[in-house]
């Protein structure tokens, strides 16, 4: 309590109480005293509001120009946004219109047999039938990081988060075992599909995916079930889920549903001939 007392009763340091007083003895105040101190203070002063004001009044007749200029850019932003949207659905429907003749293509390319199970296995043609379900999805503990969000945590399956080469041995694996189509979170995968890693994010033909990683395969439902799980792919994913904490679930459907592939690309082969040899 003294502490306290002591603090109240002397908020000003000593120190500063005599230096004040030594200045006040030798006749130093804080305003000046003579008339040319007194004339270059009221001269500093004069200029000082002058340059306020002037500043004050530049700033008042900027103000309408920097309006204008911030609306006509605003304005360009809407028309360009509107010009990007118009060109982004032409690009689409330029797509859907390609897709569309390399899928007529693939039908008019031999016996109509042949042609429907070509554009299944390429797939150019949508699928549905008995399969497997598989969702993968990351562990609970990734989501305390980042306000909940598991994209935002940092590290891959040692904190329990799903890697692009866990999809990877997944998509593979199911192959493998017996699939005769598959997509993730509806994206068509074919024999040239893409599963790659940007950041964070898992990719499949360049687009990005968000947990939970749900897989679907067409085929002999249990046995392709029975298959994978069985495989050293399957196996990986349950020491994943054992080791780490990813999450799975698998079950056998009976009617599953994949669309087609967004782009398929149309090759043609031919078979090489050997020139003359006698």
């Amino acid at each position: 309590m003294s502490l306290l007392t002591n603090v109240m009763d002397h908020s000003l340091d000593d120190g500063y109480a005599e230096a004040a007083a030594r200045k006040k003895a030798a006749g130093d105040g804080g305003l000046p005293r003579t008339l040319r101190a007194k004339l270059g203070l009221a001269v500093g002063l004069v200029l000082a509001a002058l340059v306020v004001t002037v500043g004050a009044a530049q700033a008042r007749v900027a103000a309408p120009v920097v309006a204008k200029e911030r609306e006509e850019l605003v304005d360009r932003i809407d028309r360009e946004t509107v010009t990007a949207d118009k060109l982004e659905k032409s690009v689409d429907e330029l797509r859907d219109d390609v897709n569309q003749r390399q899928r007529e293509a693939l039908k008019q390319s031999g016996d109509s047999g042949q042609a429907d199970l070509v554009s299944i296995l390429s797939g150019a043609a949508e699928v549905h039938g008995p399969g497997v379900k598989l969702v993968v999805n990351d562990a609970k503990e990734a989501t305390t990081g980042g306000d909940g969000n598991p994209r935002e945590t940092s590290g891959f399956s040692d904190t329990g988060r799903v890697r692009d080469r866990d999809m990877q041995r997944v998509v593979n694996g199911l192959w493998e075992s017996g699939a005769e189509a598959v997509s993730i979170n509806g994206q068509r995968l074919t024999a040239l599909s893409a599963i790659r890693a940007a950041g964070d994010a898992i990719l499949v033909d360049n687009k990005p995916l968000v947990p939970p990683y749900t897989v679907l395969a067409v085929g002999d439902g249990k046995r392709l079930s029975t298959r994978f799980q069985n495989s050293a792919d399957g196996l990986y994913l349950n020491a994943l889920q054992e080791n780490y904490g990813i999450r799975t679930a698998i079950s056998v459907e009976d009617d599953l549903r994949l669309p087609a592939a967004p782009s398929v690309i149309v090759r043609t082969a031919e078979p090489r001939t050997e020139k003359g040899t006698s």
